[in-house]
């Protein structure tokens, strides 16, 4: 039997973008969610447990209450529990859904004083930051979406990012590969192409205490390490109780 907490869902779709990087669209019925937010994707092991893990909703909450679809971008961890499961799924396969979503990562968190949003993101941690640029208002003058990966081929839905460029003109995308010399892309890690100017160069915009909020997503040394760099420009964490400059969403 299905814990109470879970929703029964179906896969409709998937799309492999490398051998081990694959998104799943998952039919279920859960309450409404707001973007940026995560839920648990969950499938029982050998032994009939049920195995979940947290996953950001990649599409918006509008894109879920026309079509009750859930986008999830993932990596197959060689050894993973659950991710190398969930990357065998294909349509009509069942799957556990959280019913209830979770996370503090949105974009009504983000303090009243920002006129610039930074979005930075390690790999599939830029699923969240695809279902916030799809939100109906975006009340900042300027936009910036960094995606770090390691190869080219881990650039994912560039189309779709390609699509709320051209319908936010306020809206630049800096690619980082750390692996592979790519064209149109920095090469290395957030938290040194912060500390050597060449990301805020690519965007063409200064980090600013008075005016910039940054939200981290991804891999946790590169959140750790990113927060450290940003300390080091005068930029603190933000909390409800102190507002502050940067943020990030802890559930790895």
């Amino acid at each position: 039997m299905i814990p109470q907490a879970l929703a029964l869902g179906k896969v409709v779709r998937r799309i492999d973008w490398t051998a081990q990087q694959f998104s799943i669209v998952v039919q279920a019925d859960v309450a409404p969610f707001v973007a940026g937010q995560f839920t648990k994707l969950a499938l029982q092991n050998e032994q009939g447990d049920w195995i979940r893990r947290a996953y950001s909703i990649v599409n918006s909450p509008q894109e879920y209450a026309q079509t009750g679809e859930l986008e999830f971008l993932i990596v197959a961890a060689p050894n993973g529990q659950l991710s190398a499961k969930l990357q065998l799924l294909q349509r009509g396969d069942a799957v556990g859904v959280g019913k209830q979503s979770s996370g503090f990562m949105t974009l009504a968190e983000v303090p009243s004083y920002a006129k610039e949003l930074w979005l930075m993101a390690s790999g599939t941690g830029i699923g969240p930051y695809i279902s916030m640029l799809k939100s109906p208002s975006l009340p900042f003058e300027k936009i910036v979406l960094v995606h770090a990966v390691r190869t080219e081929g881990d650039l994912v839905y560039a189309s779709q990012i390609a699509q709320l460029q051209a319908h936010h003109r306020r809206l630049t995308l800096v690619k980082i590969v750390s692996r592979e010399i790519v064209s149109g892309a920095l090469s290395g890690r957030i938290p040194q192409l912060l500390r050597n100017g060449a990301l805020e160069q690519a965007a063409s915009l200064s980090l600013d205490p008075d005016s910039s909020f940054v939200y981290l997503c991804g891999n946790p040394s590169m959140v750790k390490d990113t927060g450290v760099a940003l300390n080091e420009r005068g930029l603190n964490k933000h909390l409800r109780r102190a507002p502050g400059h940067y943020s990030f969403e802890n559930y790895w």
